[in-house]
């Protein structure tokens, strides 16, 4: 099972940061590729970042370049989302999911497990 979580308030003023986590219980997450997708009111799931299984590979949608940042620490079996300078925009569900296919990670179709979604809501 993979699971997601806030490090941190739900709500947070623009400008603030946000910490997510990426966590699995019964499943390493060493030999996935792992994403971040968010799902903001009345929109479709949208893709926010990736990183290859190995760490050595990133990528980020336009909208959160330079603002969030993905990372793993496979000695703690999970996947975090730093998010800073936060925008009204970012408003959303925000779930993590691990996939085998080792392209498209943008794609939301080449992920097989996904977490249960967290809220973040940025005010203005």
């Amino acid at each position: 099972e993979v699971s997601c979580r806030r490090l941190g308030g739900g709500v947070v003023q623009a400008g603030g940061s946000l910490r997510l986590s990426c966590a699995a219980s019964g499943r390493t997450l060493r030999t996935y590729h792992m994403g971040w997708f968010r799902q903001g009111p009345g929109k479709e799931r949208e893709f926010v970042a990736a990183v290859s299984w190995s760490g050595d590979r990133t990528f980020y949608a336009d909208s959160v370049k330079g603002r969030f940042t993905i990372s793993r620490d496979s000695t703690k079996n999970a996947v975090y989302l730093q998010m800073n300078s936060l925008k009204p925009d970012d408003t959303a569900v925000y779930y993590c999911a691990a996939g085998s296919v080792a392209v498209g990670l943008r794609n939301p179709s080449n992920y097989g497990y996904w977490g249960q979604g967290t809220l973040v809501t940025v005010s203005s």
